[in-house]
């Protein structure tokens, strides 16, 4: 995993058109094997954007908060991001709104990777109707082998494949925490009691899709944080448990 850091650092920094700003190269978040699709269908996402350019995902939770992973956020001050609302394409639609304060989670760790989750608070409310909707927590995770989906622009291969403009859905299983770290799959102990993950042969979340929503039972079960490639055999995509970090979410979110 080191050596993988590493080798997309470098090469980041000089074909850096490729990937989308913000993010720790080895917790990409990981659309493979999706379709296209439109923002009625997943009213509650929005495409955060970095100076300009579409960098990750993110749900929105309330008129002025949204949801996203707090490693889309290292080193960068609320001044260049904004939040794109209520369009299918990232790059134009929609409304675009500034970011008046962020927060991450205090316990976010990029060497244990736990506690991959941080709130954004609007420069103004959001308007809900059919394309903007908010969208409810997870109050205890799916069950193993649930059925969820992921939605984003994140890029539809591992590696510097640029990413598309229409927004992109997956459906995958819920692979619970216990399940994740067991020898069935390749992560053991790199799993956290706030991770949960999902899987399907061939399926999968990619870069650019960090931060954006994973949702069961219509509602947020976890945001799209990490994981070994894209869609590798017996490499679920890892995503920040949105039940065991509910509280904190909640009480960021009225304090940000």
């Amino acid at each position: 995993m080191l050596k993988v850091f590493i080798l997309l650092a470098s090469i980041t920094s000089i074909l850096g058109a490729g990937i989308p700003e913000g993010m720790l190269p080895q917790l990409d978040g990981r659309i493979v094997g999706g379709v296209a699709t439109t923002i009625d269908s997943h009213p509650w996402q929005i495409s955060l954007q970095r100076s300009g350019s579409h960098s990750c995902g993110g749900a929105i939770y309330a008129a002025n908060v949204v949801v996203t992973s707090a490693h889309c956020l290292q080193d960068v001050t609320a001044s260049v991001l904004k939040v794109r609302a209520g369009s299918s394409t990232w790059n134009e639609g929609g409304i675009l709104l500034s970011i008046a304060a962020f927060k991450a989670h205090e316990g976010f760790s990029s060497w244990t990777m736990a506690n991959d989750i941080a709130v954004l608070r609007l420069s103004s409310s959001l308007k809900f109707g059919s394309t903007i909707r908010p969208i409810g927590l997870a109050t205890v995770a799916p069950a193993n082998g649930a059925s969820a989906s992921v939605s984003g622009w994140g890029t539809q291969s591992y590696g510097f494949s640029s990413i598309p403009t229409q927004l992109r859905y997956v459906d995958v299983k819920i692979v619970g925490t216990t399940q994740c770290a067991s020898s069935s799959y390749g992560y053991g102990s790199e799993i956290k009691s706030s991770m949960i993950c999902a899987y399907t042969v061939g399926k999968d979340a990619c870069q650019g899709d960090s931060g954006g929503p994973l949702v069961s039972g219509g509602v947020l079960v976890g945001v799209v944080f990490w994981g070994y490639g894209c869609a590798y055999t017996n490499y679920p995509g890892v995503y920040a448990d949105v039940a065991v970090l509910r509280s904190w979410v909640v009480n960021a979110a009225n304090s940000v």
